[in-house]
């Protein structure tokens, strides 16, 4: 529960990355890149650089840094008891729960602003291509009839709508439901959600898509905005075992 994705050191926990010494570092982005995939862990530190990158176009590194996101480990790391651990920051929060071969990861929060930079430190930096890109491949599939179904309207919310301090959140299902899809379309939505899911490590996501899979007739897929490449959007994913909103 104790998480934010704000910028302001609000509930703050755990060693700061900033106050690390290089080896202190390196040994803890070793924590983080063995629990997640190559992608995943490329996900992670671009967007801390974009941060750094916001701090630097902002003239305030001390509200925003690549460094400034806290590590805190939960319990006592073991082969066969419960332990964990958490990455949380500026648009960033990893929870990984760990239980001998069993491993969760949520709630995961990634995001970044700007997605890329084209100069300053950080200059070549971008982030979340194939989340932008891999919906509106399907958003832009839908023919009429489905759109009418998997559209819920113009208006953004200010953000996803299980942010941080949305306890208890009643999330209903909304959408096009995956049956009513084609099969080009199912395999556009699974391709989608294995980009995030597979921020873990492959075996771990591999188990998880297998699970997603078994729900399929209780998947729905919903859109909120246009969908042309230029246009703002909302979408989500969900079933009885996995939600994701971008």
């Amino acid at each position: 529960h104790r998480w934010s994705n704000v910028h302001p050191f609000l509930m703050r926990h755990g060693v700061c990355m900033d106050g690390m010494e290089s080896h202190q570092r390196d040994l803890a982005l070793a924590v983080i890149r063995e629990s997640l995939s190559q992608p995943g862990f490329e996900t992670v530190r671009n967007s801390m650089k974009l941060n750094g990158a916001t701090g630097e176009m902002l003239g305030s590194e001390e509200e925003y840094g690549e460094w400034l996101f806290w590590l805190s480990v939960m319990g006592k790391p073991s082969l066969d008891a419960p332990w964990g651990w958490q990455l949380d920051g500026h648009h960033m929060i990893i929870n990984c729960f760990v239980l001998g071969n069993q491993v969760v990861m949520t709630p995961m929060f990634m995001g970044s602003e700007p997605v890329k930079v084209n100069t300053g430190k950080f200059a070549g930096t971008r982030a979340y291509d194939a989340e932008v890109q891999g919906a509106l491949k399907l958003g832009q599939s839908l023919d009429k009839a489905q759109r009418s179904k998997a559209i819920l309207g113009t208006d953004l919310p200010p953000d996803v709508f299980t942010s941080a301090y949305r306890d208890n959140f009643e999330m209903k299902y909304e959408g096009i439901k995956f049956d009513d899809l084609s099969s080009s379309q199912q395999e556009l939505t699974m391709d989608l959600a294995y980009t995030y899911i597979g921020r873990m490590r492959p075996d771990y996501a591999g188990m998880k898509m297998e699970e997603v899979k078994k729900y399929l007739k209780d998947t729905h897929f919903a859109w909120i905005g246009g969908t042309k490449d230029d246009d703002v959007f909302y979408y989500r994913i969900h079933s009885p075992v996995v939600l994701i909103e971008f």
